[in-house]
């Protein structure tokens, strides 16, 4: 490899927030670029190296920065709320630190997965063919989480010491959740029975069905029929009779790239020129955090993708394959946590496959979670790409 291959890190702000070392050992990494969490999900952290404190509980979807109320007079009832656990400004304290010790930080913004605003505004979240609210997922044909997640890009864009964006979840959300003490895996749905069960039939997904040639409570009494015999153990997967599989897939496809667009021309209306990427997978039809689009159409309108590449598979390989092309940028995420499954032996090994295949840089996750240990071999693989 004689072009050097950029990496980077993950780190929430209050890793970086309280630690005067954060930022230098951050740096001796040998990355080039931080993602930092502006707009975050739930979550329970451990932070091993704080001098403060070891675990941070959010509780709530919250913002790590000071909101401008201006932007939200209108917004519907979404609008986010500042973190209570974290310093106020406590991103824009947490990239000046980082862009102060020469790192290039990017705005980490999860758009369409906000339990918080689900549980608010249940008309704002996904609904399944049974009538089930999903609150931690927010319908992106609604106009109102249209307008939600533009607007909070946006103001992301227009905070200071910022090099560029990480958008998650920016596109369809769904049955997939991460809950605390979750109950949902004794029935084991297969692929085709998860994106079944995660369609939504709110108004404007109902409104958008039609629009593409279905009628919905048709379309709905199919989706559970073909869900019902495998919660029954009588079908072994979910399907739709083709005419309505492909209403499916050209809905999707329409609402998450409208979405995307929405999303896009906001930031960029703010901030000409910050680079954007999105965190996505080569089948259009997935979804969840990281979802689906079409590569050459992703790439067309945003500046890369970020794929999840966490450890050694085929499936990893050929996502970013699916992505690769000269021009093109493309992020291969790599977990370097052995708590979280990581093989650290083989992780210079794995760095270096992802960039053979056409990754054009790395990002460690993450580096505000990880051990001793962990830290020493994300230096190796950078090192080992970088020789």
């Amino acid at each position: 490899m004689s072009a050097a291959t950029p990496a980077g890190a993950y780190l929430y702000p209050w890793d970086v927030v309280g630690d005067p070392g954060c930022a230098e050992r951050v740096a001796e990494l040998g990355v080039r670029r931080v993602a930092v969490a502006a707009a975050y999900h739930t979550v329970r952290a451990l932070t091993p190296r704080h001098p403060d404190h070891r675990v941070v509980t959010a509780d709530h979807s919250a913002v790590y920065y000071r909101l401008d109320p201006a932007r939200w007079a209108d917004a519907d009832g979404l609008r986010p709320v500042a973190a209570s656990w974290a310093p106020a400004g406590a991103f824009e304290q947490a990239a000046a630190t980082l862009a102060d010790a020469g790192l290039e930080v990017y705005g980490w913004v999860v758009l369409a997965h906000n339990q918080r605003l689900g549980s608010l505004r249940p008309d704002a979240a996904v609904v399944n063919a049974y009538g089930d609210r999903y609150p931690w997922a927010l319908c992106t044909a609604a106009p109102a989480v249209r307008r939600y997640a533009a607007t909070l890009a946006a103001e992301t864009a227009a905070l200071p010491h910022l090099s560029g964006l990480e958008l998650e979840s920016c596109g369809w959300y769904g049955f997939d959740h991460l809950h605390a003490h979750d109950k949902t895996s004794g029935v084991a749905l297969p692929p085709a029975a998860r994106l079944l069960f995660s369609l939504c039939f709110c108004g404007p997904c109902a409104d958008a069905y039609a629009a593409h040639g279905a009628d919905p409570d048709a379309l709905r009494h199919a989706v559970r029929e073909s869900l019902d015999g495998v919660f029954s153990g009588q079908a072994r997967d979910a399907t739709l009779p083709p005419e309505l599989a492909d209403v499916v897939r050209r809905m999707r496809i329409a609402t998450a790239t409208a979405f995307r667009a929405e999303v896009l021309d906001a930031v960029r209306a703010e901030r000409p020129g910050l680079p954007v990427l999105l965190h996505t997978h080569p089948d259009p039809l997935a979804f969840g955090a990281n979802p689906g689009a079409e590569p050459a159409t992703l790439h067309a309108t945003a500046d890369g993708a970020v794929l999840q590449c966490p450890v050694r598979s085929p499936a990893a390989l050929d996502a970013v394959r699916a992505q690769a092309a000269p021009g093109r940028r493309v992020v291969a995420t790599v977990t370097a946590l052995r708590g979280m499954g990581a093989d650290l032996d083989d992780l210079p090994a794995w760095c270096a496959d992802l960039v053979a295949a056409g990754a054009t840089e790395l990002r460690f996750y993450h580096a505000g979670l990880a051990s001793a240990a962990d830290l020493r071999a994300v230096r190796a693989a950078v090192a080992g790409v970088n020789p």
